[in-house]
């Protein structure tokens, strides 16, 4: 391999026409992290005082229950730009929230309590075993016996059932008629 396609595969470099701004090392790892440099940020995007902040995720995620304020602090607190981590928890408090409040909370507090990495997937798995959960059948209880009792089962009759055979149901026999 040419010791130029290595410097290639290994730096990101930025251009503005022909212009290099910025050349840096290239990231592996987890697919989609983030490698922006705080210098790099435009002016227009830092120190912003818009919708998306820090207090107004805290806020919003109290609402939901401490668990899910931990989480959502914890997400804010691993990006070291703190607004790259706003989409993750818009999408975590408006969409896995929106309907499902309780279950949020429920997740974010299992999640903590396992001591994962507070993610959308892994909080929207959460709620998909607590839901199915909740929805598992029941433990099926046997229902009362249907056969005549007899002296020969023993001194416990159990439960009192009456069974008639299918002559009670005949037209035109006694059993029918009364």
């Amino acid at each position: 391999m040419d010791p130029s396609e290595t410097n290639i595969q290994s730096r990101v470099t930025v251009f503005n026409g022909n212009e290099v701004v910025c050349e840096h090392p290239r990231l592996s790892g987890r697919k989609g992290q983030y490698s922006t440099l705080a210098e790099h940020v435009p002016d227009k995007h830092r120190d912003i005082d818009g919708l998306w902040s820090r207090t107004w995720f805290s806020d919003r995620a109290r609402s939901f229950g401490p668990a899910t304020q931990e989480v959502i602090e914890q997400i804010l607190d691993r990006h070291q730009i703190e607004a790259q981590g706003y989409l993750d928890c818009q999408n975590i408090l408006g969409g896995l929230g929106k309907k499902n409040r309780q279950r949020l909370e429920a997740a974010c507090g299992e999640l903590l309590a396992r001591g994962g990495y507070p993610t959308y997937t892994t909080l929207k798995r959460l709620m998909a075993a607590i839901d199915s959960d909740a929805k598992a059948p029941r433990t099926i209880r046997p229902a009362a016996s249907t056969r005549k009792h007899t002296e020969s089962q023993g001194d416990d009759p159990g439960p009192e059932v009456y069974v008639r055979d299918a002559s009670h149901y005949e037209i035109g026999s006694q059993g029918a008629a009364q």
